[in-house]
C-alpha cells in the first residue's frame, strides 16, 4: 500500500499544494514556521480527526484535502465499502475532505459520501501517526493485545448469528403480511388519495339521478306514466313501456350503488394516515428482504425455521447444550493455546522493544508487554495485556498512554514498530516531532531505524535532525514566501546539490565544512 498523491487546496498558509510521494522513507525538513505542521494536519483531517473553520485559508469560502492510496489488496475495505452503499477501488482508493466558511463539511471515499466514522475507521488501518497528536493505534489496550498477537503469530474466534435471526422473524411476524393485502392496500391507497374528487363526481351524479328537485328519476316516473296510458290504448307499445320500466330500474340501482360507494370512500384523516403507515411499513420490509411481500414473507419462513433449528426442539436444546459444553472445552484450550504464544512472546518482545529504545538514547529505560487474566472470555481470549514503559531509572513503569513527553513516545513508538516491521500491516508510518532532546549518535540511530522500517512501510518524517534527514531516500523542504502582502507555503523536493545544501542548513550554514560534512552524511546512507 503507498501513499501516492496527496492534494491540499486552502488549508492554513497552503493555496494549492499537490505532493506526489515516493515509496520508503521521505524526510520533510524546513525552517521553523515554515508551516511543516500543515502535512500533519491535512493527514488528521483526512483519518478522520475532528476540525473546525478556522482551519480555511483568509480569503477562502472552502479548504480541501485529498489522498489517492494505490495498493492491489484492497478486498477487506471493498466488502466493507459494499456493505455502507461506498463505491469499491478500482483501482486506486481515493479519500476527500472538505471544510467549508459556512459549516457545511463534507468527506468521501472513491467519491462517495460517508461518515467522519468511517473515515476515521478506514484510517486506522492506512495510517499511524506519532507525535503530539491522538491518532496513535498503539495506545489502545485492545490494539495493543492485537500487537502481542501479531508478534506470536496468534488468531481469534467467529461471532453468532442468532440475535439477528430473532431480529428479523420478529419483524416480520409482527407485521401480519398477506401476499394478496399488498395488491388491495395499494389500491385502497390510490382510492383514497383522490377520495375527494371521487366523492365529489359520484355523490354529483346520484344527485342528479334521484335526489336534486329535477331529479332524472323523477321526471323517469312522469314518463312511465305516460307509456303505461299510451300501453292500454295501444298493446303494440307494451315493449317500449318494458323498457323503460328496466331502465328507470337500473338508474335507480346505478343511484343507490353511487351513493354507498361515495360513503365508503369518505376516510378520514386518521383512516389514511393508517393507510399510509401499513404501505410505508411495506416499503421498509422489501427494501431489507425481498422486492415484494411474498418474498418479505418466504424470507421469514426461511429465518423461522433456521431459529428453530438453532433454539426449537427440545433434542435440539440438548444437542446444543453437549455442543457448547464442548465448545467451552475447546475454548478454553484454545485460550490456553494463546496464553502459552502470549506468555512465550511477550518477554521476547520486551527484550527487542528494550534493545532498540537503548539504541534510541534510552540507556536505562524498562519496556514490558504485561499480562493479565481476564474474568470471562472474549473474542481475543481470556487475556489482556499493557504496554509499560519507564524511560528512567528508579520511575516507576507506567501504561504509554500515560507517557507525557511527545519526543519520548515518538522514539518508544519507533522502538516498538522496529521490533514488528515484518507483523506491522499498517502502510503509512508519519513520525513528527521525534527529535526532541536527541542528537549525536542517538540522531543517527534514529534515521537507521526509519530506513529500516521503510523496507517494509511507507515512511514519512518531519524533522530538524541532519542524520536523519540524511537517511532518508527522498526528502522535500517546506519554504514560507510573501507575495503581495500574502503568505505562502509551497513543498519542494530536493537532490543533489540542493539536497547538500538544505542537510548543511541544518548543521547550521552553508560552509565548506558544512557542505562536506552533509555531503558525508549522503554518501554514508
Amino acid at each position: 500500500m503507498l501513499l501516492q498523491l496527496l492534494r491540499i487546496k486552502n488549508l492554513a498558509l497552503v493555496e494549492d499544494l499537490e505532493w506526489e510521494i515516493s515509496p520508503g522513507f521521505t524526510a520533510i525538513t524546513g525552517e521553523t514556521g515554515a508551516g511543516k505542521s500543515i502535512i500533519i494536519g491535512a493527514l488528521q483531517l483526512l483519518l478522520g480527526e475532528r476540525a473546525d473553520k478556522s482551519l480555511v485559508r483568509t480569503g477562502a469560502e472552502m479548504c480541501t484535502v485529498e489522498a489517492i492510496f494505490q495498493g492491489n489488496d484492497f478486498a477487506k475495505w471493498n466488502a466493507h465499502f459494499e456493505e455502507s452503499g461506498i463505491e469499491p477501488c478500482d483501482p486506486d482508493l481515493i479519500l476527500k475532505r472538505s471544510l467549508s466558511l459556512s459549516g457545511t463539511n463534507r468527506q468521501f471515499i472513491n467519491g462517495s459520501p460517508t461518515t467522519l466514522g468511517n473515515l476515521k475507521e478506514l484510517g486506522d488501518d492506512l495510517v499511524d501517526l506519532h507525535g503530539p497528536h491522538d491518532h496513535q493505534s498503539l495506545l489502545s489496550p485492545d490494539r495493543q493485545l492485537d500487537l502481542l498477537d501479531a508478534f506470536a503469530n496468534a488468531e481469534t474466534a467467529r461471532e453468532e448469528e442468532l440475535d439477528l435471526l430473532r431480529h428479523q422473524v420478529n419483524e416480520i411476524t409482527s407485521a401480519n403480511l398477506s401476499a394478496e393485502e399488498e395488491t388491495q392496500i395499494e389500491s385502497r391507497y390510490r382510492l383514497a388519495s383522490n377520495s375527494r374528487r371521487l366523492i365529489e363526481i359520484a355523490s354529483g351524479v346520484a344527485t342528479k339521478l334521484s335526489e336534486a328537485d329535477d331529479a332524472i328519476l323523477s321526471r323517469l316516473g312522469e314518463t312511465q306514466k305516460l307509456l303505461h296510458e299510451l300501453e292500454k290504448l295501444d298493446p303494440a307499445m307494451a315493449p317500449a313501456a318494458n323498457t323503460h320500466e328496466t331502465a328507470v330500474v337500473e338508474l335507480s340501482e346505478i343511484a343507490r350503488d353511487l351513493s354507498r360507494y361515495a360513503e365508503n370512500l369518505d376516510l378520514d384523516p386518521e383512516q389514511l394516515s393508517a393507510i399510509e403507515q401499513r404501505i410505508s411499513l411495506f416499503e421498509s420490509l422489501k427494501r431489507k428482504y425481498g422486492t415484494t411481500i411474498s418474498e418479505v414473507i418466504a424470507f421469514g419462513e426461511r429465518a423461522a425455521e433456521r431459529m428453530r433449528k438453532i433454539e426449537g426442539r427440545d433434542e435440539e436444546l440438548q444437542r446444543l447444550t453437549n455442543e457448547i459444553a464442548t465448545l467451552e472445552v475447546d475454548l478454553r484450550q484454545t485460550g490456553e493455546r494463546l496464553r502459552k504464544l502470549r506468555t512465550k512472546a511477550a518477554p521476547k518482545l520486551s527484550e527487542m522493544v528494550r534493545r532498540n529504545l537503548r539504541d534510541l538514547g534510552f540507556k536505562q529505560s524498562q519496556f514490558e508487554a504485561r499480562m493479565n487474566e481476564t474474568l470471562a472470555a472474549r473474542a481475543s481470549g481470556f487475556d489482556a495485556v499493557e504496554l509499560l514503559f519507564s524511560p528512567n531509572p528508579g520511575e516507576p513503569l507506567k501504561p504509554m498512554r500515560a507517557i507525557a513527553s511527545s519526543g519520548e513516545i515518538s522514539r518508544l513508538m519507533l522502538a516498538i514498530k522496529s521490533a514488528l516491521a515484518a507483523q506491522d500491516a499498517v502502510p503509512l508510518l508519519v513520525f513528527d516531532e521525534i527529535d526532541a532532546n536527541v542528537g549525536g549518535e542517538i540522531a543517527h540511530a534514529v534515521g537507521a531505524r526509519m530506513r529500516e522500517l521503510a523496507k517494509r512501510h511507507q515512511v514519512l518524517c518531519i524533522t530538524h535532525l541532519p542524520p536523519v534527514a540524511a537517511a532518508a531516500t527522498s526528502q522535500f523542504v517546506v519554504m514560507k514566501e510573501v507575495r503581495g502582502g500574502r503568505t505562502f507555503t509551497q513543498l519542494r523536493e530536493v537532490s543533489g546539490k540542493a539536497r547538500r545544501e538544505e542537510i548543511a542548513r541544518m548543521l547550521g550554514g552553508k560552509s565548506d565544512e558544512a557542505l562536506q560534512l552533509a555531503a558525508t552524511m549522503l554518501d554514508h546512507r
